[in-house]
């Protein structure tokens, strides 16, 4: 695999297990019932983003390295 070829799939590994992770434990405002004007009830209360980074990638690494591995190992 090219230098490239594993930045693009950590990449795309990374963003859908994001997009997977950031719905996990959110508060909303209507969940708190403190709906300020002008935003959605919908929105986050405290969205930890930093740790919802963090969390996804840890969770890319796990799946990118073995990944890489078996494309590297199996495919010559």
């Amino acid at each position: 695999m090219t230098i490239t070829a594993v930045i693009v799939l950590f990449s795309v590994f990374w963003f859908i297990i994001l997009f997977i992770i950031l719905p996990l434990n959110v508060t909303t405002q209507k969940d708190v019932e403190n709906i300020v004007p002008g935003t959605a009830p919908s929105s986050p209360v405290k969205s930890n983003l930093k740790k919802k980074f963090y969390i996804t990638t840890i969770i890319t690494l796990l799946v990118w390295v073995p990944t890489c591995f078996g494309i590297n190992f199996f495919m010559p």
